[in-house]
């Protein structure tokens, strides 16, 4: 298992995306699927630095492990709890100006993500994706 814990900022989006796309590529997976992974990383960790800690600052910690048939990416915070698998997917059938505002980058991961788990542990949001082996 491997793990990188950074403040939760905005100038460490980068390198917190760059951790996960190194573990996805020591597992093996292709270049699509970890441009794919980068991508719902990315909105994973922007909903976390800007809205887990809205009076104070935290962290995120990021850890990946892997067996013979699946990779798996955890994201921690200690922020405020949000359990994002529990929001109702926005309707894309409506028109912009009729939309509420937010839930697109959610509805986003839960589309590229084969498997996506929430969990609420003592004062932890842990966000999962399950990626399984390609064949």
């Amino acid at each position: 298992m491997r793990q990188i814990i950074l403040p939760a900022r905005l100038k460490n989006l980068g390198e917190l995306i760059g951790f996960v796309s190194a573990c996805a590529e020591d597992y093996g997976l292709s270049p699509e699927k970890i441009g794919t992974i980068e991508l719902a990383a990315e909105e994973a960790l922007v909903n976390i630095i800007r809205y887990a800690y809205p009076e104070k600052p935290g962290e995120i910690e990021i850890y990946c492990h892997q067996n013979e048939t699946v990779f798996m990416i955890t994201f921690k915070d200690w922020g405020i709890p949000f359990n994002p698998l529990s929001r109702p997917d926005p309707n894309t059938h409506l028109s912009l100006a009729e939309r509420q505002i937010g839930g697109m980058g959610i509805l986003l991961i839960k589309k590229m993500i084969p498997e996506v788990r929430y969990k609420r542990e003592s004062r932890t949001n842990i966000l999962s994706f399950v990626i399984p082996e390609e064949k």
